[in-house]
């Protein structure tokens, strides 16, 4: 950082008057030029320097210290939310209200002491503002201000908080009442997700209990990983590739994605949240702020939520803006349509990130256990601790407690297929294609054959004799009535059918062959003997009053609905008495 000359050589002789009268150091040069080094050197005797900091005011001398700990630098925008501001005002404007005798705010006191001055430096982000302490008066006042976190200030050198910090405090027995593990459960919903956007199905209801916040980052997480592609369909060989990973393989690459895309935004998938305009944030960046902030919490201990956002908010505000600037983001609340624009909306949004973080992206990627007050739908996650695949997944290592993919398919003689998630994924998901789906039941799959999802199943592209193969293979045993069942269908296609049709039944063929060949003949369909045929349902009415044209009276057997002529509509027998 630039040292106490180099901080005062744009300020005016006057200036440089007003902060020698402040520490009782005449300024009697003919010009700044010539005041300027003498007034620095004088202002750096320690001796002196003790002196004036002990006559400042409690609150100036708290702010001083303050910045001091924080390494003598932060962002302007953190400085002034926390020590008021520092007015902007002219030569004859400072002369007429004496500022240096009157200030409105702590950071004024220091100001017109020289103990503060503002300027722009480079960062990672690019140019930023700061509040910083001169490089020689910062040496004096580490001295009064003891402290081993100098240059590791929040927005200091390194970006995080001091050494031996940690974030917030641990749970109180009351938020950690009640344990939500975390597991491997991703590896699944994301084989769920894929077969029901392959089969052009919604996966929502074949994933209860889990969130819809969850399902939008498995998609997001899983387009990063392109085996989405940009219409949300899956990619045949990726969503292959990446199906045949092993589960630890599978997490391991799931977490990886998300720790180093820089295109996943988890700030856009924050819920109740809505982002508008072309304004771009660092998501990257931000999230490695935030393990930054975890990685100092201890490993077994349950850890507060609350607290560790209030703690952030306290001492790294701007973890996510480091030039401070609240206003030119472009997000509203999603419920009430309010801009979240300025500071006063912190906890809407950073706050919100935060939240989000741990209780989401965190927990459903195996690195945190979280816990709550009560086990209710409506209670929120409290509390937080590292999860037992904590320690592979930050090393970036294959987690080595979780279980092969191994076990069998089980198959009953009605046509239900049970699945564990222990069978492998590229099993389930090609089994899933060809059938109907029931809910989720006690961890496992349920699916059902059908002659609809085989059907549907043949129209892309898959053949029976597949699914057969998959069945033999990894099936416990197949009934014999199933598969049967499936050889004939590969076979034949459809033998049977059930269902609700309308039938008309004449009392000799001829009145039969009278309406095939009349125009009533496009509304027949198969015929069931001599004197029976199916008709087109939604057709009865047109086919009683052909009837009738012909010279035959309708008797229907179930009554008619209002608006029907003759009493001639029927969805179940229609009967032709003899001709008149």
């Amino acid at each position: 950082m630039p040292n106490l000359q180099h901080s005062l050589r744009d300020f005016d002789y006057r200036h440089l008057q007003l902060v020698g009268d402040l520490w009782g150091i005449p300024v009697d040069a003919p010009d700044a030029r010539r005041a300027l080094p003498l007034l620095a050197r004088e202002i750096k005797d320690p001796a002196l320097v003790r002196e004036v900091v002990e006559a400042l005011p409690a609150p100036a001398a708290e702010s001083l210290a303050w910045l001091v700990r924080e390494g003598g630098r932060v962002s302007w925008a953190m400085f002034t939310r926390r020590c008021g501001e520092v007015r902007e005002m002219g030569p004859g404007r400072r002369d007429r209200e004496r500022p240096d005798l009157n200030p409105v705010s702590p950071a004024e006191v220091l100001w017109y002491r020289a103990f503060l001055a503002r300027g722009f430096f480079d960062t990672e982000t690019g140019p930023q503002e700061f509040a910083y302490i001169p490089d020689d008066l910062l040496e004096i006042l580490a001295d009064l201000f003891p402290t081993s976190g100098i240059g590791n200030g929040p927005e200091g050198k390194d970006g995080h908080l001091p050494d031996g910090t940690v974030p917030g405090r641990p749970a109180t027995p009351d938020e950690r009442e009640y344990v939500i593990p975390t597991s491997d459960r991703i590896i699944d919903h994301t084989c769920t997700l894929l077969a029901g956007l392959r089969m052009g199905i919604d996966p929502r209801p074949h994933l209860p209990q889990v969130t819809e916040a969850a399902i939008t980052f498995f998609e997001t997480l899983l387009s990063t990983m392109e085996v989405l592609d940009p219409q949300g369909e899956p990619k045949p060989e990726a969503a292959r590739d990446f199906l045949s990973l092993s589960r630890p393989e599978a997490l391991l690459k799931l977490w990886q994605t998300w720790l180093t895309s820089s295109a996943h935004n988890d700030l856009r998938l924050v819920p109740g949240l809505q982002a508008e305009g072309a304004w771009e944030n660092d998501p990257l960046r931000v999230r490695k702020e935030i393990l930054g902030f975890l990685s100092r919490v201890p490993r077994h201990t349950w850890w507060s939520i609350s607290g560790t956002v209030a703690h952030i908010k306290k001492t790294h505000p701007d973890f996510q803006r480091p030039s401070g600037d609240y206003d030119s983001w472009f997000l509203k609340d999603s419920n009430t349509g309010e801009y979240l624009r300025g500071f006063k909306h912190w906890d809407e949004v950073e706050g919100a990130l935060l939240r989000y973080t741990i209780t989401g992206p965190l927990h459903w990627l195996g690195l945190l256990d979280l816990a709550a007050p009560e086990d209710a739908p409506q209670s929120q996650p409290s509390a937080f601790r590292f999860s037992f695949l904590s320690h592979s997944l930050l090393d970036e290592e294959l987690p080595k407690t979780l279980e092969p993919e191994n076990a069998s398919i089980h198959i009953r003689s009605k046509g239900e297929i049970d699945i564990s998630a222990l069978v492998p994924r590229t099993v389930r998901y090609q089994v899933a294609r060809f059938c109907a789906w029931e809910t989720l039941k006690q961890e496992r799959y349920s699916y059902w054959l059908t002659s609809a999802s085989l059907e549907e199943a043949e129209e892309h592209d898959l053949r029976t004799a597949h699914l057969l193969a998959l069945l033999q293979s990894h099936a416990e045993v197949i009934p014999p009535n199933v598969l049967t069942a499936l050889e004939r269908w590969e076979q034949r296609g459809v033998e049977a059918s059930l269902g609700k049709e309308t039938i008309l039944r004449v009392t000799s063929p001829a009145m039969l062959e009278a309406l095939q060949k009349s125009r009533g003949a496009r509304f027949l369909r198969e015929q069931l003997g001599p004197t029976a045929v199916v008709i087109k349902e939604g057709s009865e009415e047109k086919v009683a009053e052909i009837l009738i044209e012909l010279g035959f009276l309708v008797a229907s057997r179930v009554p008619s609905p209002e608006g029907c002529p003759n009493g001639t509509h029927t969805n179940q027998t229609t009967q032709l008495p003899p001709q008149t």
